[in-house]
């Protein structure tokens, strides 16, 4: 019992806790700079294009720029506010800024999580466990980009909801119209936050209905939060979300996306998550405690059933989604708060910056130790796309126009910005049919039938595509160029 007992308070000493924070948040730091997420994601590189094209032209495009086969198409550039930032670090600070803002946009998302689970349940190992966990669970399956904001932003609306639930105060959620007229010019994944509010409305009015109608529900919580007040926070914050360059058009995106169908089919992480990780297994660990936590409570909070089993839903389609679930399931076991004996105290202005020095200079001697420098940046940029080939056509500058990979076309907006691109990552801009037939083009058995292929002058595929290889054969065009990871070929 002795024994315990100092180990009880040597785990609550401030100083152990301040370490172990620098150290799961110097793991999590370290899992970025090894992935080097920050530099493979193929849309990055069209996002950055984008920005430079809005701060040239000092407006947003209405049209799909970039590209030479959906030029003339309408299309939004939803996270505009996202891609301004992106242009602007580049330009001031070059590659490595670049780089580290990636890094800085995956570190906001568990330093988020980790201050909320904290503010929840006054436990500290539990908030940094669930951190480190619910981060390996969802935020390194996918690269740095606007979805990072959307993770960050739908964790405090969450947070704020628990907290208002809890104390019975809606004047916590006043700020959800500001919140929101933040988000909705980051990323369209908005409209999940806004989707939530209405949840808990409609889970509110269910709850006041039955009650009025005299319905046994010892079983669940108590609704504390007027469905009046929140339908006006949940109206003000939909105006206010269209207070930005594209306006109510940001929704007819999300109408667009609900209808996408075959894209969800052939691109990877639109995929159903496989299970070959072992983080997919630590994901479903999350929600399966998640579940156990919410059900065995002496309340049942129907609101954070019916999140989750929704949530559920969508994350189960789409690995891209994960998070969706993933951040709920991880609030809603730290919403458990400790008794006011057992509970940490909060973090003083002093704590927070000897943590913060800490991680900087850890992450400062980890990045020297693994490749976070021009020339390993350069390096790991040329193992992930076809700069050699791309350098290649820079300096022929044969006529286009030109015919890419869809992997690729988002890095070559940015490094053959004088060959409009024939396809990108913009599935929105090109269409669900379009994105669909691509792929399964060049993967195919034949070189005709498709028209941007007919009208190309010069063609920049994957050496392990299909279409490479029979192109090799086909009269109308001749290889002049190939190294271990593209062919270039010529119209004859």
């Amino acid at each position: 019992m002795s024994i315990l007992r100092d180990l009880r308070q040597i785990f609550h000493r401030r100083i152990v806790q301040l370490a172990a924070l620098v150290v799961t948040f110097t793991v999590l730091l370290a899992l970025s700079l090894i992935t080097k997420g920050y530099l493979l994601d193929p849309d990055v590189w069209w996002h950055l294009k984008v920005g430079d094209w809005i701060l040239q032209h000092r407006a947003v495009p209405l049209v799909g720029v970039l590209s030479r086969t959906a030029a003339a198409r309408p299309w939004v550039a939803y996270s505009w506010g996202f891609e301004v930032i992106l242009s602007r670090v580049y330009a001031w600070m070059g590659l490595e800024g670049f780089a580290s803002f990636g890094i800085v946009l995956a570190m906001l998302v568990p330093v988020t999580l980790f201050g909320c689970c904290f503010a929840l349940s006054r436990r500290f190992w539990v908030s940094c466990t669930l951190t480190l966990f619910g981060s390996v669970a969802f935020v390194y399956s996918l690269y740095p980009r606007p979805v990072f904001f959307s993770m960050a932003l739908f964790t405090l609306m969450l947070f704020m909801i628990l907290k208002a639930q809890r104390s019975g105060r809606i004047q916590i959620l006043y700020w959800f119209p500001l919140l929101f007229l933040i988000w909705a010019n980051l990323h369209i994944q908005f409209i999940y936050g806004l989707a939530t509010i209405g949840l808990y409305i409609v889970v509110e009015v269910v709850l006041w209905i039955a009650s009025r109608a005299r319905v046994n529900l010892e079983a669940f919580r108590t609704p504390s939060l007027s469905p009046l007040a929140l339908g006006a926070i949940l109206l003000v914050s939909v105006a206010t979300s269209c207070i930005g360059p594209y306006s109510y058009r940001l929704y007819l995106v999300v109408i667009e996306y609900s209808r996408a169908k075959q894209t969800y089919v052939v691109i990877q992480e639109l995929l159903a998550p496989n299970f070959t990780s072992w983080t997919y297994f630590v994901f479903l660990l999350t929600v399966m405690a998640a579940f156990y936590a919410v059900g065995f409570r002496r309340k049942i909070d129907l609101f954070q059933l019916s999140l989750l089993i929704v949530a559920s839903v969508c994350a189960f389609r789409t690995v891209r989604d994960a998070w969706f679930v993933a951040i709920p399931a991880i609030l809603f076991i730290a919403d458990s708060p400790a008794g006011e004996a057992e509970q940490d105290p909060g973090f003083s202005p002093a704590e927070l910056l000897s943590l913060s020095g800490s991680t900087a200079l850890l992450a400062f001697l980890l990045a020297t130790n693994l490749g976070f420098t021009s020339r390993g940046m350069d390096a790991s940029i040329s193992s992930e796309f076809p700069v050699d080939a791309a350098n290649f056509i820079r300096n022929l500058s044969p006529p286009g126009p030109i015919y890419n990979n869809f992997d690729w076309g988002g890095f070559l907006t940015w490094y053959l910005p004088n060959y409009p691109v024939g396809i990108d990552g913009r599935n929105d801009l090109y269409g669900d049919s379009y994105v669909a037939h691509h792929i399964q083009f060049n993967e195919g058995d034949r070189t005709d039938g498709d028209q941007q292929l007919d009208e190309a002058g010069v063609v920049l595929l994957s050496r392990e595509a299909s279409l490479a290889k029979i192109l090799k054969v086909d009269a109308r065009f001749r290889l002049v160029y190939e190294d271990r990871m593209a062919d270039v070929f010529l119209r004859n």
